[in-house]
């Protein structure tokens, strides 16, 4: 058996930093001989650490006997407790050696010693031994412990018994009933924990009998006790369904017990052990306590998973239907990501009878949340607060009047966070429900004075322009442009100004009438609130005065002449559908020359050089444009200006509309298809499940014990035992070399575990064969593998481990060295094949809306662009080997991917397990010019917050787009 094999169960941590002269057996014999307590103490740690790196140093046994076994310091027995568990206790023939007879005579004083700190330290080293021959005789003074007075030795005592039962249960066959009556009759909660816990795994009828008599008192005893109580009452139940109702009233009083601990556990098991609804009421009750009470976030993440898996069930689901207030309060959390699940599965669980309450309780929030301005947290919390309204009011349509009035008064919200949803929204809901357009338009004209953003101001001119139809609603929001722009010819009243002759007059002018808001306060009532104190904004001019404008004339003075082109369109369709309204030729010509009046004065503001920044020539082409269209008023255009926009938004809508009933209904059936049972379904038996195919028929415990070693969501060839490994192995040698290796590459997450086969292809003894490794990218190696000593054609297995800190694409390369026994040559190197670890295994398709992938595109500063060289013929071909090669998920609808287009655009969004995100932008055509055998042509744009990200994703398209897909 070689080094690597040889069965160690403590790891002792040496420094890479040595003596300066290092350690000999004729030294250390001495210091333990001759030293004092210090010395021997530290020649001790030399002689376990010198063992642990494989050094046979058998010559220092007999004098570890003598001088170090009877020592009564207390540090010495602790390392010669570590030193006998890695000391090899058996001789090359499998026999155990003589010296170990005096080792145990030795320990057998040690569990009858006074100190009750060395017989437990004993007690537990006595687990940990593999040759009945040693513990045979120490039995008597092992059970003489459990009488002992300090629970300490009494708790370790029991662990002894229940380990050398599970062992050699030849050396003591009573243990369960031994440990029986000593249950009965111990007070402590660890060894009361400790002897219940031997009896569930050895005996559990006995176990069973001990919960009979005190099942009623379960509430008053430990936790820890309890947790095993717990344990023990689903493995019965789930081996033995007869035994519920005898044992599903203890778990019901474990519901309350004080021990946040037991509570979630309970709540597992009882869901585990009945379906009816009363106990998934009790269960998911338990949880949201859990949630409201406990401090942890990372708590309060996992139990929502958990009540997201009971939504999960239909059964489930409609118990929880009626919790939704409840689950609810977890939002007072102030954790962005605890809120975020709450309200999702809040959405979920949403009804027609419920939502009435949900809408009043999200109003709450909103009113609660902008009231406190200035922190992102709370800005993004009132975005979600805005979509999680948006989905109620389009999955139920009758709310939509109670939400509009509230999200309304964020489009004059500073933050453009929530206005912009809040605009997608309203968008919607104006094209969507009839019946509520007039409330929508009328407080889009209300708020309209007090918006303060570029973006929101674009989108509300584009909706009013859109659907303001009625004379007087066209007549209103006119009005309320002409009190936006401020007095005109803009030019000269600002050259008036400047030249502070217009005081007079503005002063005058503030007197009169000043448009208003309403805001909603803390108590939920509306206040009055002056627009131009709201949204005017102040500078000064050349003096130092301040100079206060209307909030379209301040932007188009800072040169945000975008806005140029919405309200040009938007004045465009007003005056044409005003055309068609009112049939009085002089109040059509009248409303016609001040649309153009407007227009003109802002073309000529920004051509004057009093904004900070001019008007650019494509906006001068588009106002332009409008004005054409005003003065030659041509049937096409109005048709195109009043009709196509709006048949575009309608085709967007419907896209949408179907893209989430397919994905709803796709949902469904996945759901209905885990849970419909049918006559002719095959019967699953469960040593057969696949993880995914198990269900609750799964052992909860040790399907937490998987997640929590990082075995439970690994890929598919990982979990799937007729998968072969044969894949992921990487020769890292040659078959002629000396020393063959190969390294199977595992990697789990955040770190990567290369399980590596060392064999000796020589005649000779290789000494000191160390495998060094170095990485190269975001790479870090854990620890360097030990140094092992090979026979002639023997073989090895090392383990290393490379944590992973980004995501991109990484290189492990490394080589073997050695030492030939007897000879005197230098060290001997064999060079291995270079290790490449892909950046697909941190990649994971996400999705994230229009909005946040433009919101990324324009904040990510690394850009990788990658021309198309491929032999793929078909666009749609292309983009699925793309998406296929990349992991990504394509954001771009179906339907707009379709038709006979010669050109194909998509925007493409993945996530690493690191939460980085990844865009790409694919632009490829096909010119009529081309035959249909052709390659397609294009390039890909990608962006990402980080080099390595950018760079990785471009590297791994190039290596894979010229494979045509199979």
């Amino acid at each position: 058996m070689t080094s690597a094999e040889s069965i160690c169960y403590t790891l002792i941590y040496s420094p890479s930093v040595t003596d300066s002269e290092p350690s000999n057996e004729m030294q250390i014999k001495k210091d333990i001989e001759h030293g004092d307590i210090r010395t021997k103490t530290e020649a001790l740690k030399r002689v376990i650490l010198m063992t642990l790196n494989g050094e046979k140093l058998q010559g220092l046994l007999m004098t570890i006997i003598k001088y170090l076994l009877p020592s009564a310091d207390h540090t010495v027995k602790k390392l010669l407790l570590i030193f006998w568990e890695i000391w090899p206790k058996t001789d090359a023939q499998g026999k155990l050696r003589p010296e170990m007879i005096l080792v145990c005579d030795a320990y057998r004083k040690d569990l009858q010693h006074p100190n009750e700190f060395i017989r437990g330290s004993t007690l537990r080293f006595l687990c940990k031994l593999r040759q009945p021959e040693l513990i045979e005789p120490l039995m008597p003074a092992i059970r003489s412990c459990l009488d002992h007075r300090h629970s300490y030795v009494r708790r370790n005592a029991v662990l002894a018994i229940y380990t050398i039962y599970k062992k050699f249960d030849q050396l003591i066959p009573d243990a369960p009933e031994l440990i029986h009556e000593f249950l009965e009759g111990e007070k402590d909660a660890s060894c009361k924990r400790n002897a219940f816990m031997m009896l569930i795994h050895a005996d559990q009828e006995r176990a069973l009998d001990y919960l009979s008599t005190c099942i009623d008192q379960v509430n008053s005893f430990n936790d820890i006790l309890q947790l095993v109580i717990v344990e023990l009452v689903y493995k019965v139940c789930h081996t033995n369904p007869g035994e519920r109702a005898r044992f599903i009233r203890c778990i019901y009083n474990l519901l309350q017990s004080s021990s946040q601990a037991v509570r979630y556990e309970a709540a597992g098991t009882l869901v585990t052990l009945s379906n009816a609804p009363t106990a998934i009421r009790a269960a998911a009750q338990c949880y949201i306590d859990l949630i409201v009470k406990e401090a942890d976030n990372n708590v309060k993440l996992i139990v929502l998973d958990r009540l997201i898996g009971l939504k999960e069930h239909p059964q489930h689901e409609k118990v929880l239907q009626e919790l939704v207030m409840d689950i609810l309060r977890a939002l007072a959390s102030p954790d962005l990501e605890v809120r975020r699940k709450t309200l999702d599965l809040a959405l979920d669980l949403v009804t027609s009878r419920n939502v009435e309450d949900l809408v009043k309780f999200l109003e709450k929030e909103v009113v609660k949340s902008s009231n406190v301005q200035g922190h992102d947290i709370t800005d993004k919390y009132r975005q979600m607060l805005v979509q999680t309204m948006h989905s109620c009011a389009v999955k139920f349509p009758d709310t939509a009047a109670s939400i509009i009035p509230v999200l309304m008064e964020f489009l004059g919200d500073s933050e453009e966070l929530a206005a912009e949803d809040v605009l997608v929204f309203v968008r919607e809901a104006v094209h969507r429900y009839q019946n509520h357009k007039p409330l929508i338009l009328e407080k889009l004209l209300e708020v309209f004075p007090s918006i303060r953003t570029i973006k929101i101001m674009r989108g509300v001119l584009w909706i009013l322009g859109e659907y303001c139809e009625d004379t007087s609603l066209i007549l209103r929001f006119v009005t309320e442009i002409r009190k936006s722009v401020g007095e005109l010819p803009m030019v000269e009243n600002e050259l008036k100004i400047a030249a502070g002759e217009a005081e007079e007059a503005k002063d005058e002018e503030g007197k009169g009438d000043k448009p208003s808001a309403r805001r909603v306060t803390e108590m939920g009532t509306y206040v009055t609130q002056s627009a131009f104190s709201v949204a005017s904004k102040s500078t000064k001019d050349k003096s130092g005065k301040t100079i206060k404008r209307p909030p379209l004339r301040q932007f188009f003075m800072d040169g945000k002449f975008s806005l140029a082109c919405s309200l040009s369109t938007a004045l465009t369709k007003q005056a044409l559908r005003f055309l068609d309204s009112c049939r009085d030729t002089r109040k059509q010509n009248s409303f016609i020359a001040q649309c153009m009046l407007i227009l003109s004065s802002v073309l000529h503001l920004g051509r004057s050089g009093l904004p900070e920044k001019p008007i650019s020539d494509d906006q001068i082409d588009r106002v332009g444009s409008c004005l054409m269209v005003l003065s030659e008023r041509h049937t096409v255009m109005g048709d195109i200006f009043t009709s196509k926009c709006r048949s575009a938004l309608a085709f967007l809508l419907e896209t949408r509309a179907a893209e989430e009933s397919v994905q709803r209904k796709a949902a469904e059936k996945n759901r209905s298809a885990l849970n419909a049972i049918q006559p002719d379904d095959p019967i699953n038996f469960v040593q057969l499940l696949a993880k995914a195919e198990a269900g609750s028929l799964e052992d909860q415990f040790e399907l937490s014990l998987s997640a929590a070693v990082g075995t439970l969501d690994q890929k598919k060839e990982a979990r799937d035992p007729a998968a072969s490994k044969l894949n992921k192995v990487t020769q890292l040698t040659g078959f002629s070399d000396p020393v063959y290796a190969e390294a199977y590459v595992h990697i789990n997450q955040y770190d990567i575990v290369l399980d590596v086969l060392v064999v000796n292809q020589t005649s000779d003894t290789l000494q000191n064969c160390t495998l060094e490794l170095a990485t190269l990218g975001d790479l870090k190696l854990v620890e360097k593998p030990s140094p092992l000593t090979l026979g002639p054609h023997d073989f090895a297995n090392i383990k290393a481990s490379v944590k992973v800190a980004s995501t991109e694409n990484g290189l492990i390369f490394g080589n073997i060295v050695y030492d030939i026994a007897g000879a005197a040559s230098d060290r001997n190197c064999v060079v291995l094949n270079d290790i490449h670890i892909d950046i697909m295994d941190y990649i994971q398709a996400a999705n994230c809306s229009d909005a946040e992938f433009r919101k990324m595109w324009a904040e990510f500063e690394w850009e990788n662009k990658v021309a198309v060289n491929t032999n793929i013929c078909s666009l749609i071909e292309y983009l699925q080997h793309i998406l296929n090669c990349t992991n990504m998920k394509c954001l771009t609808p179906e339907k707009a991917l379709g038709g006979d287009s010669g050109f194909l655009a998509a925007n493409l969004f993945a996530k690493s397990i690191f939460g980085e995100s990844a865009l790409a932008n694919l632009s490829v055509e096909k010119p009529a010019g081309k035959g249909p055998d052709d390659p397609v042509s294009g390039h890909i744009r990608i962006r990402a917050k980080s080099q390595g990200m950018a760079l990785s994703l471009g590297d791994k398209i190039t290596q894979t787009q010229k494979k045509s897909k199979k």
